[in-house]
């Protein structure tokens, strides 16, 4: 209770009847000057408890809507994460779809999708029917996130090729487009976007959990893969395993180009599963010359200060030092505990 005034204090001694001299109106006395005025205090009391009442209702709302700071070594400055605000239709997603991307699509016209001219393709990927297994995977991944609202279809690969300009997730995702085959939720916010860093397989992966984060602001309950039907096993039994993610909470959903020969899935061995099985992390030798030969363009991700508590994972590359180049990242993960 603050002080009264003097001259209330000495009127006090007084009758306070309405007809006394020294009666004194409510107003009057919090007219009355003081050290700070009971007017001034109430209005800034008032002031204070609005403030309160304003915060809490942001704090308690606001994961939603708003992108909190971050804390720890991969903190995002304020400067970046003050400029997003996610919308509340992505609230309930849960379910990532991730497409990796295999070349690029560099067409405009929607009728000559198939057409090899129309890609950026390495020597062995011509022929054999596998721009249309791309197109394919795009295809069912898109199904996949239309038949479930709670989804986001993420399109994953970097801008792997010298001679394209964009990416393999943007070309991705521009075909989708044009095909009209995105999803959107029920106010019209699209449920589908590009992951633009990846360079192989484990990356598509762990780079996909990351980019789901940075859209949404929560991590996957589910995750399902659509690709090669001959890279399930790397994928499922590699890549799965080496990031702790749980069996039951990851589908891999397998279309191979129909020319695909006994010579591609032994390629598939023996340049794809069988190198993880002794790299698990892709991080030497060479499936790490493998990541520089397909990075011309020197970029580099955003996650560790968009998902920092995946940094010390993006950063683990075990080496003798660890007990050998298998070791599995002994560290906590978001989705340890189902969250």
């Amino acid at each position: 209770m603050l002080p009264l005034p003097i001259s209330f204090t000495s009127s006090s001694r007084h009758s306070r009847r309405p007809g006394s001299r020294h009666y004194r109106s409510t107003r009057d006395v919090l007219l009355t000057r003081a050290r700070i005025t009971n007017l001034g205090f109430l209005l800034l009391a008032s002031f204070a408890a609005f403030s309160f009442l304003l915060n809490l209702v942001w704090y308690l709302d606001g994961s939603d809507e708003h992108v909190h700071d971050h804390q720890g070594p991969y903190a995002a400055p304020r400067g970046i994460w003050e400029t997003l605000a996610r919308d509340r239709a992505l609230k309930d997603i849960d379910h990532l779809i991730m497409v990796p991307g295999h070349a690029i699509w560099k067409g405009t016209n929607l009728e000559a999708r198939l057409d090899e001219e129309q890609w950026v393709l390495e020597p062995y990927q011509r022929g054999g029917g596998r721009v249309s297994a791309f197109f394919r995977h795009i295809m069912a991944g898109a199904e996949l996130a239309r038949d479930d609202e709670h989804s986001l279809l993420v399109f994953s690969g970097g801008q792997t090729r010298p001679s394209s300009t964009t990416t393999e997730a943007e070309s991705y995702m521009r075909l989708a487009y044009i095909s009209n085959l995105l999803p959107t939720t029920s106010s019209d916010i699209l449920r589908a976007t590009t992951e633009n860093y990846a360079l192989d397989s484990y990356q598509n992966l762990v780079f996909s959990i990351a980019r789901f984060y940075e859209y949404t602001g929560r991590w996957p309950a589910r995750i399902t893969v659509v690709g090669y039907e001959m890279k399930r096993r790397r994928f499922t039994e590699l890549h799965r395993a080496a990031l702790r993610w749980p069996l039951d909470r990851f589908e891999y959903v397998g279309i191979d180009a129909e020319g695909d020969t006994e010579a591609a899935q032994q390629g598939e061995l023996q340049n794809g599963y069988l190198p993880y099985t002794q790299d698990t992390y892709g991080c030497h030798g060479s499936l790490l010359s493998k990541r520089r030969a397909r990075n011309p363009f020197m970029r580099y991700h955003s996650y560790y200060s968009s998902a920092p508590e995946l940094g010390p994972l993006l950063n683990w590359c075990p080496g003798p030092a660890e007990g050998g180049q298998t070791v599995k990242y002994p560290g906590p993960l978001p989705w340890d505990h189902g969250k």
